[in-house]
């Protein structure tokens, strides 16, 4: 009665094989194409440096009015405004500046990569119930994965550095965005479709006049879903060289600086609670907007 009790498995032998030879098999792809991959990346790694440094070498007074004068014209809320400088500036004022602008640097490239890739990803789901069936499990093994999964491959293509860990972010945190875009599209009106087609719209100014901007409040939520899932994974990415303040909590787990860890934690916090704010007051201000322009 032990097979009751013992589950059939692979011998030890065979499945020692087996997974020698999948290593052994993306071994050689990398070594095939590394360097090709690599090069592909480069602008990638050019638009991410610029990015740091142009939010390391700015003044801090001018990174301060320029947060203040989006969180203004995002939200239109006095309250978001002087909230984030506030924040911005306690960070600062306990001396994680520097790498508060590396991390925002980090999340804004990893944001314009998702919205460039996710949104028109999104939009083919939409447009495509076979194609939605076949990105859907992809998106669910995404989510579900382990996040210190995707760094084992992208360390053993890209090795160590910035790039490495900026793919690792974007895979990590890309499903929302096109998980909401599909959503949005789909959960358009049928009547207003209809009312569009009457009107002999091409599928390309449905698209963009019609089922874009009743969608965007939903690809808005899929935005800001995708900037907190970014966050994050920065202190995960970390152990791959990105630079920030993931780094200085990875520092604090390894040596038991309690307050290290603490106080670069809490400033992830901050950051989160600035982007997710801002990001849900424009998501209201552009609902209202549909509501009154439709009016709904």
């Amino acid at each position: 009665m032990d097979w009751l009790y013992r589950f059939p498995n692979l011998d030890n032998a065979t499945l020692t094989n087996l997974k020698k030879a999948i290593d052994e098999t993306f071994r050689s792809f990398t070594r095939a194409y590394g360097d090709a991959i690599e090069g592909f990346f480069n602008p990638l790694q050019y638009f991410l440096i610029q990015a740091e440094r142009f939010m390391t070498g700015t003044p801090w007074p001018v990174i301060l009015l320029l947060i203040a004068a989006i969180a203004w014209f995002s939200s239109r809320s006095i309250k978001i405004t002087i909230g984030s400088v506030i924040t911005l500036f306690i960070i600062g004022y306990l001396g994680m500046w520097d790498d508060t602008m590396k991390t925002i640097s980090m999340i804004f490239v990893c944001t314009v990569i998702a919205i460039l890739v996710g949104i028109p990803t999104g939009i083919l789901m939409a447009k495509s119930n076979r194609l939605q069936s076949v990105i859907s499990p992809v998106l669910d093994i995404m989510q579900t994965m382990p996040s210190f999964v995707y760094l084992i491959p992208v360390v053993m293509l890209l090795g160590i550095g910035r790039v490495p860990g900026l793919i690792a972010v974007v895979i990590y945190a890309i499903p929302p965005i096109i998980r909401l875009t599909n959503l949005g599209i789909r959960q358009v009106d049928r009547d207003v479709l209809e009312a569009a087609d009457a009107f002999g719209s091409s599928p390309w100014q449905k698209l963009k006049n019609v089922q874009l901007p009743l969608a965007l409040p939903t690809i808005m939520a899929g935005i800001n879903q995708t900037i907190m899932m970014a966050l994050a994974m920065v202190v995960i990415a970390s152990m791959i060289g990105v630079q920030g303040l993931g780094q200085p909590v990875l520092k604090a787990i390894s040596n038991q600086y309690f307050t290290l860890g603490i106080f670069n934690g809490m400033a992830i916090v901050g950051i989160a609670i600035i982007f997710d704010r801002i990001s849900q007051a424009y998501g209201a201000r552009l609902q209202k907007h549909l509501e009154i322009t439709h009016g709904q």
